[in-house]
């Protein structure tokens, strides 16, 4: 879509908490470095981001500073600012490091099942030895 000139972040697809992550993701930065870097806690910037509130004048322009966007852009979607989703791209080589990850986290997940399940079984059993004492 791109290709055609649409504008991921502009006024008509995008609010200003939507602009404030999108230009954080592609700063590379997590909500509390943004957050510390512009003075804020953690659940003010996210309340930006929700569009929930909004910055007062000083932060914003240190915010625009800080992911090199403008002040309109961020406000509006119009003017110097970013032009698409910042999507990671995934080369093949990737899937493997990905496949590898997905087999250690169903792994572990296997594990705390099955000693869920002993918990469990102890448990019952000692509510049966309690219930009949």
């Amino acid at each position: 879509m791109t290709d055609l000139g649409y504008d991921w972040f502009g006024p008509d697809a995008a609010t200003f908490g939507d602009r404030v992550a999108g230009a954080r993701d592609v700063a590379a930065m997590t909500q509390a470095q943004l957050a510390r870097r512009l003075g804020v806690k953690k659940a003010t910037l996210l309340g930006w981001e929700q569009d929930l509130s909004e910055p007062r004048a000083n932060k914003l322009s240190m915010m625009a500073g800080v992911l090199n966007v403008s002040m309109g852009w961020l406000i509006t979607g119009e003017g110097e600012g970013m032009s698409q989703p910042a999507d990671e791209i995934i080369v093949a080589g990737d899937f493997s490091e990905i496949l590898a990850e997905l087999r250690d986290i169903r792994n572990d997940m296997r594990i705390s099942a099955e000693r869920t399940g002993r918990l469990e079984k102890k448990l019952r059993l000692l509510l049966e030895r309690g219930g009949q004492a």
